[in-house]
């Protein structure tokens, strides 16, 4: 399953995806288009399922996709990348195993989302050097 959240300005966005996408997605908010349930807590729900394992991936959508990538990196274990092209969404997974994507509901269409979710979801990590750059990162959250 993959985790799925929105801000007032990704909702629209969020919810087309579900249509596509079906019973792959669990909707973690928010859950109208009110302002109400900022970035923040959608960014952090995601995140800690993702990083808890409730759900393999997530996906975040914001109006910038910024605000929800920021808050997301916050949680211990969680590589967050925002995607605005096809190359950053297979570089996302490939070169950094992104385990979370975010878009800018304003700057990228649903169509768009969808072929860069695609890609992301069928890249495969590459280990290696990205691997050992990544070890930096764990390092640094473990305090070593």
């Amino acid at each position: 399953m993959i985790a799925i959240g929105a801000d007032h300005g990704g909702f629209k966005a969020k919810e087309e995806l579900k249509k596509y996408y079906k019973d792959e997605l669990v909707d973690f908010g928010a859950f109208d288009e009110t302002r109400g349930l900022e970035e923040p807590e959608v960014a952090l729900r995601v995140a800690e399922a993702v990083a808890n394992k409730e759900c393999e991936a997530g996906i975040l959508i914001c109006r910038s996709g910024v605000g929800m990538t920021i808050m997301a990196n916050k949680v211990c274990g969680i590589k967050c990348a925002l995607c605005y092209n096809e190359a950053t969404a297979r570089s996302a997974k490939e070169h950094n195993n992104a385990n979370i994507i975010a878009f800018g509901s304003d700057f990228i269409s649903v169509e768009d989302m969808i072929k860069m979710i695609d890609i992301w979801k069928n890249s495969e990590f590459l280990n290696g050097i990205y691997a050992e750059r990544l070890d930096i990162l764990d390092k640094y959250e473990k305090g070593e």
